[in-house]
């Protein structure tokens, strides 16, 4: 297996923000981004922060009540017990998505493998990896599928699930729907022991079906076995129990809160970045669970310090009494998150992807009045893992990772216009740049002797590029036509890394490259996560 190390800027859709913080690796580029996050992220500067808490032991007793319900193994249920006796913890989490989701939640929970061990070595103090599942969001149709490889398309495979209101989708439960769907994952994982692994998971078991939480959960506590990874949902009320003060401070000092939080965004758009999560006024970081139908609304803050949920209306006191009685109903936003988690955990890093790294950089007023410290945010490994069949063609066609970040088309027009006699190329070459050089000069000097002749000029001499470009095109497209197989191959690249014009990492199961490669996978992409490329890494498996 050997691994390629391409800067972050390959990716599209990644925000300036996450760039200029994976670019502190690196450049002296800190004066701004570095003080909106706890510690640098590379070359383990973030390593040695410690955030004990106090509430070990029945965090630990709760953990381990899940550990039985998702068949933890002894690697996982002996880091509980080191968290018991006050271990650290390497956070990184994911929603409930089918089947595990896209290859990005292994490449998350491989990272916080892989950063726990080079903690624990730098330091002598035991960290432990965690997977946080995040249960409490409402949007079902986004965890309500995975997608897998064909031999010539992408299939997504969807249950279905249908809820009356926005409930927690941690609790849905699939019912017959989803054996069908598990049928179509087994003949297009070709029944790999895998397959297997989700039928155990998300078929009922002593005749009760499991909810998507409790499904997701043992997926990733099996798939994560040798690696002793802590999986928990902190959606019960045993948990938010744990986490009430954070609750309690963001119902008292809701308009602190929210102050600080648009100064916050004000700061990013006044260094050049966009708040990456709008806070309007009104708007609290907290839900509410309806007790009756239990749809989670957002609650919304008056100027009269009145709270309103759907069509209720709260005063701080009636909040405080639901907190009381019943934590469980009352959940944090994508801003308060973090900080709620590590209320609960003794969290010396957090391992998250681009957009989540953004986030921090609004949720770190939240740590400051909260919590009084930030805690350090790591980027997870973001890969592309190619299957030797596909490096082979990448190889033999001289195609790059970059170069496959693109339509079958276009590459495809590449590889014909590559392919052309070198004296074809030369000529094309030749009276391309002849052609630009002098209706440059040209449209220079008749813009000199009169505006409106520099004008027609320059339209003149776009229309006479277009045509040679037009020319290059179909000089490639011929070549196309005489090796069929380019188009194949520029069908095959793409499809494979570069699926629908997205990363292979966003789009493709983890699973599906669980079926082709067995359980050692994991084990080695956190190998390939312990090098810490600052960028993105090109797998050849």
């Amino acid at each position: 297996m050997s691994v390629e190390c391409f800067p972050i800027t390959i990716l599209p859709h990644v925000s300036q923000l996450y760039r200029d913080y994976v670019a502190l690796a690196d450049s002296a580029k800190d004066a701004a981004v570095r003080r909106w996050y706890g510690a640098e992220p590379f070359a383990g500067k973030w390593i040695g922060k410690t955030a004990p808490v106090s509430h070990a032991g029945v965090l630990a007793d709760l953990l381990e009540k899940q550990a039985v319900e998702f068949g933890a193994s002894e690697a996982a249920q002996a880091n509980i017990a080191k968290l018991r006796a006050g271990a650290q913890a390497v956070v990184t989490g994911q929603q409930v998505v089918l089947f595990g989701g896209p290859l990005l939640t292994i490449l998350k929970a491989a990272t916080a493998v892989a950063r726990a061990k080079d903690a624990t070595r730098v330091t002598g103090v035991d960290h432990v990896p965690v997977f946080w599942m995040a249960t409490e969001d409402h949007d079902l149709a986004e965890v309500d599928q995975v997608s897998l490889l064909t031999k010539t398309t992408v299939e997504t495979l969807r249950a279905g699930l249908k809820v009356a209101h926005a409930v927690p989708v941690g609790g849905v439960t699939p019912g017959p729907e989803i054996e069908a769907v598990l049928e179509r994952a087994s003949e297009l994982l070709e029944f790999a022991p895998v397959s297997e692994w989700l039928r155990e998971c998300y078929l009922p078991q002593d005749g009760k079906r499991p909810t998507l939480a409790l499904a997701f959960g043992r997926l990733i506590t099996r798939i994560f076995a040798d690696q002793g990874l802590i999986v928990m949902d902190a959606s019960s009320r045993e948990f938010h129990a744990l986490g009430a003060s954070t609750l309690r401070y963001a119902i008292e000092h809701a308009g602190e809160l929210q102050a600080a939080l648009m100064a916050r965004s004000e700061e990013l758009v006044k260094g050049g970045y966009h708040a990456q999560v709008l806070v309007a006024e009104g708007a609290s970081l907290l839900f509410l669970l309806d007790e009756t139908t239990g749809e989670r609304v957002a609650l919304r803050r008056n100027a009269e310090d009145q709270w309103k949920a759907g069509g209720r209306v709260f005063s701080s006191a009636d909040l405080m009494a639901i907190l009381e009685v019943a934590p469980e109903r009352l959940s944090p936003n994508a801003l308060l998150r973090p900080v709620f988690q590590d209320t609960l955990l003794p969290t010396a890093a957090y391992v998250g992807g681009p957009a989540e790294i953004a986030y921090f950089a609004q949720s770190a007023v939240l740590y400051e009045a909260i919590l009084g410290r930030i805690t350090p945010v790591l980027p997870r490994l973001s890969a592309t893992l190619l299957e030797p069949a596909i490096a082979t063609v990448m190889d033999k066609d001289e195609v790059q990772l970059p170069d496959a970040m693109t339509t079958a088309e276009d590459l495809a027009q590449r590889l014909g216009a590559r392919a052309m006699p070198i004296e074809g190329k030369r000529k094309l070459a030749a009276v391309g740049n002849a052609m630009e050089g002098e209706l440059a000069a040209l449209t220079e000097y008749l813009a000199g002797m009169d505006a409106s002749l520099g004008s027609a000029a320059e339209v003149s001499g776009s229309k006479m590029l277009y045509q040679m470009n037009r020319l290059r095109r179909m000089a490639a497209t011929f070549e196309l036509q005489k090796e069929a197989s380019l188009r194949k191959h520029a069908e095959a690249i793409t499809l494979n890394v570069f699926p629908g014009g997205h990363p292979q990492e966003r789009v493709l199961a983890g699973v599906w490259f669980m079926a082709r490669y067995g359980e050692g996978l994991v084990e080695r992409l956190v190998t390939v996560a312990g090098n810490q490329c600052p960028g993105h890494v090109v797998v050849r498996l």
